[in-house]
């Protein structure tokens, strides 16, 4: 076995022993050496293991003493599967969530509300670069005009490419560049629903994926969400028996806000269930590429069989929020999506097109992409540990499996929403749970971006957080 499958496979089976309570925070692991002599593996593929599951913020090195399991990521185990509501609500969040991104983007406020990642993670330089190459090389790409689609094929080309990873080769024909990945989704909600409709989604759900339904005057179904293996299969089963549901709309890598993955057997069955009783299935992938663990997880997608399901991603997680440039492979729903994109937009800014074509070209974003996942995970990490320093006792908190948003859940009789005026007027700012609810739920629940590299001054407003929160928290008591 190569030395790079060895240590992987020691840092997956330590983790797994993390996960199912085997060593429990605070346990000490065994020494490298003894590990080294147990498993008759080398002290540098054994070193290897145990730095993999140090940047996953599974485990912390202590001077003098060895390697322990970390407090906070197994405090987050105690997060557990809640019960939705079991009809379909109208949606009404956009005014508050226009509120809360507009407080988030403020100077002066700590970066904890807006899920965007530090602009020194990412490669603004190089893309400033090629920008000004392709202008030089493609001077054409300004003189055509944009009311149809104007897919560049260099660009479908890569992401046909890169499907590769994700259990494809996708079919081009199915491609459509968009404007992001959120023009990405409200074309395909167009193309097979209508006002009234419902729409099942995960419960908590991504509030924009909300804002979607509420524009376009569609009901939200909440589906319970598991915070390892995401939506729950069963409950949905039992909601879609009577026909009642016109679409499901999912992360399944990197849910936003819980960071579980779906695992491979609940995505091939949620493919096929919506196969079955033809619910178009959306899924949106942003995520998908900053995964925590050994390999890339593959979508629903890879799973689908009749064309079923549509698959949403961009690249404004991994390259620049600035590009919006995202995609769909629509699979059967092709020319809907496609004639929803000529009749909402036209066509996608092709100088960024070929900017972004030329980027994933070269080996540039494979490399990129492990130094940014390497910064996500230990940035996810930096920030648990340091919510569990700092929050009131009881708080729990989920493990991200991808991407770079901590969910975490105060003790009941803490409002989110109603403490934010007193957290934006200290210089502080995050995502009140009930917005990731269409029928307000999770309201002493929070979402955090981990997108910054932990410095003493976001630690200090962690700080500041958590001593809000616990003040709260004596008021309520006293109550």
């Amino acid at each position: 076995m190569a030395e790079e499958l060895r240590y992987e496979k020691l840092a997956g089976e330590l983790a797994g022993m993390i996960a199912d309570g085997v060593l429990a925070c605070g346990d000490r692991l065994p020494s490298v050496r003894r590990l080294a002599e147990e498993r008759r593996l080398s002290v540098s593929t054994v070193v290897q293991a145990l730095r993999q599951l140090e940047d996953r913020g599974l485990v912390e090195a202590r001077p003098q003493s060895g390697y322990f399991v970390r407090r906070a990521r197994a405090e987050s185990l105690a997060l557990q599967l809640r019960s939705t509501p079991v009809t379909a609500m109208p949606v009404e969040i956009s005014q508050r969530i226009a509120r809360i991104l507009e407080d988030g983007s403020r100077p002066g406020v700590a970066p904890l509300a807006i899920a965007f990642p530090a602009n020194e993670l990412l490669p603004i330089a190089a893309l400033h670069r090629l920008y000004a190459g392709v202008a030089r090389r493609h001077p054409h790409l300004l003189e055509a005009g944009s009311h149809g689609r104007n897919d560049l094929p260099a660009l479908i080309r890569q992401l046909v490419r890169r499907s590769l990873a994700w259990g494809g080769p996708l079919a081009p024909e199915e491609m459509i560049v968009t404007n992001a990945c959120t023009e990405a989704l409200g074309l395909c909600l167009r193309a097979v629903t209508r006002a009234g409709d419902t729409v099942a989604v995960e419960s908590p759900a991504y509030y924009l994926m909300l804002q979607l339904l509420e524009s376009l005057g569609l009901k939200a179904l909440e589906i319970p969400t598991d915070p390892r293996t995401g939506m729950s299969v069963e409950a949905l089963e039992l909601a879609s028996r009577y026909g009642n549901i016109a679409a499901c709309l999912i992360v399944s890598n990197g849910s936003n806000p819980l960071g579980c993955v779906m695992p491979e057997e609940n995505k091939r069955r949620l493919a096929a269930l919506a196969a079955e009783r033809n619910i178009p299935l959306i899924e949106d992938d942003i995520y998908g590429d900053l995964y925590h663990g050994n390999a890339r997880p593959w979508p629903i997608k890879a799973f689908d069989r009749s064309g079923n399901v549509m698959l949403c991603a961009s690249f404004s997680k991994c390259l620049s929020p600035a590009l919006r440039i995202g995609f769909v492979a629509a699979g059967r729903y092709a020319e809907a999506v496609g004639m929803q994109k000529t009749l909402n937009s036209g066509g996608t800014n092709p100088m960024t097109q070929m900017v972004l074509a030329e980027y994933l070209e070269s080996n540039a974003y494979e490399r990129h992409l492990r130094k940014l996942r390497s910064a996500y995970r230990q940035q996810v990490a930096a920030l648990s540990d340091a919510v569990a320093r700092y929050f009131p006792a009881g708080t729990r908190i989920a493990q991200p499996q991808a991407g770079y948003v901590l969910w975490v859940e105060l003790p009941e009789g803490i409002d989110t929403m109603h403490c934010y005026d007193r957290a934006l007027a200290d210089g502080l700012s995050y995502t009140p749970g009930e917005l990731f609810s269409a029928s307000g739920m999770y309201r002493n629940c929070l979402r955090l971006n981990a997108g910054n590299p932990m410095t003493p001054a976001l630690e200090d407003a962690v700080r500041r957080l958590g001593r809000l929160f616990a003040g709260e928290l004596a008021v309520e008591a006293v109550l």
